[in-house]
């Protein structure tokens, strides 16, 4: 198998959507929206919050005390507490315990179950899920949330209370984490409500008409998609064209660890450069982990959020990324009311065999949702956003 983990946001007369609207919506909730779960309980945190933890459409979710050493990846099943579980796969497993508070190594190639700082305590009409957050994905580390009596990863039904614990595999290096280190992020989905009416056809037509979601040069094959809601996104294998340039990275094997407070490594030491040949191709070698970038770009209207599907086996063996959340604002110009640069960076990884991509070739999907209200705060504009106007781009522990 190949494994494509494509990573890491008006007007009343442009828009389709009506500006801030008030009510019980249905929808993705927006960050004011989630600032009143904080102020009502609803979120529960252990420590005080981080003045930046609240984005636009999601809150970001740190790593509590201590990490526990498993030995493979579970769900806890219906019923069961996440602790009682690990409890069942080894009694002594609080025994092995590693503190954080201090700093500590998290093994390639381990598999790690960590409570989380914050708790929650959700409304009969509100559900959640997560994601790793861009800079986890770009560093290849899987990271999973997991719920009490879960049954799936990354999803929190509605009415759920309790703690939240996180699954934190990295893959291709070893990193340093502590406690309140943020690797995944939950977002919030009012189920019921005065209906957000799906996005129609003929929306769909004008934000792609407009260059409202992605740039006008590329909106036609965003059509072809035949789904509305959906972009399908294809991958650069040529950069400007040029020859040499350079248009992905290849991880590199038996380096030093990762230090996720760091901003200062030199990505060299970390990636192997990949530059642009005349064919426009890359075999994808087993194992190996890759950055790549979309050929579009990308834009989220402030009204709107987006999430990559999982992968679909009809396009070829590979699979969206893990980091699939998009606020609203991501690649939005403001000032044009349309996408602006913003490029989607792609994590790719693959599976048992070399696996043969080509400039041009479709990677993925995105979807996009209404929010339940316009937020207050956009990715770029109001927020420290990383990646805003990005091209192809390592995590943010690299200079």
């Amino acid at each position: 198998m190949n494994e494509v983990i494509t990573q890491t946001d008006s007007t009343a007369n442009s828009s389709p959507m009506p500006p801030t609207r008030g009510g019980d919506y249905t929808g993705i909730l927006p960050s004011q929206k989630i600032k009143d779960m904080l102020n009502g309980n609803e979120i529960k945190t252990v420590m005080n919050l981080d003045h930046d933890q609240v984005q636009p459409a999601s809150i970001d979710l740190r790593l509590g005390d201590c990490a526990y050493p498993v030995d493979m990846s579970f769900l806890p099943g219906k019923g069961v507490k996440v602790l009682d579980k690990m409890k069942q796969l080894d009694d002594r497993f609080a025994d092995f315990g590693i503190d954080l508070r201090k700093g500590a190594v998290l093994e390639k190639g381990r598999v790690y179950v960590i409570p989380l700082l914050e708790a929650i305590n959700l409304r009969s009409d509100v559900a959640a899920f997560a994601n790793p957050k861009s800079s986890t994905g770009r560093l290849d580390i899987l990271t999973r949330l997991i719920a009490d009596g879960a049954t799936s990863f990354d999803q929190v039904s509605e009415g759920y209370k309790g703690e939240l614990f996180i699954e934190v595999a990295p893959r291709s290096f070893s990193v340093v984490v502590k406690t309140g280190t943020r690797l995944n992020q939950l977002r919030f989905r009012r189920t019921r409500g005065e209906g957000a009416k799906p996005i129609t056809a003929s929306e769909w037509k004008k934000l792609l008409d407009q260059g409202q979601i992605v740039d006008s040069g590329a909106h036609e094959e965003g059509a072809k998609s035949n789904r509305t809601g959906v972009l399908p996104f294809t991958v650069d294998l040529q950069g400007s064209g040029k020859e040499g340039d350079v248009i992905g990275y290849r991880a590199k094997k038996h380096v030093k660890r990762i230090d996720l407070e760091r901003r200062d490594y030199d990505p060299l030491d970390f990636w192997e450069p990949i530059t642009f040949h005349k064919t426009s191709l890359l075999t994808l070698d087993p194992d190996e982990f890759y950055i790549l970038m979309t050929k579009e770009a990308i834009a989220v209207p402030p009204e709107y959020a987006a999430e990559m599907l999982p992968y679909d086996t009809r396009a070829g063996e590979f699979r969206v990324h893990y980091a699939g959340f998009f606020d609203p604002g991501f690649g939005w110009d403001t000032k044009t009311e349309r996408a602006g640069s913003s490029r989607g960076v792609l994590e790719v990884r693959s599976h048992e065999v070399p696996f043969l991509l080509e400039h041009g070739q479709t990677v993925g999907w995105l979807r996009y949702e209404r929010m339940a209200a316009k937020p207050e705060l956009l990715y770029g504009q109001d927020v420290n956003s990383n990646y805003q106007g990005q091209s192809l781009k390592l995590a943010k522990q690299f200079k």
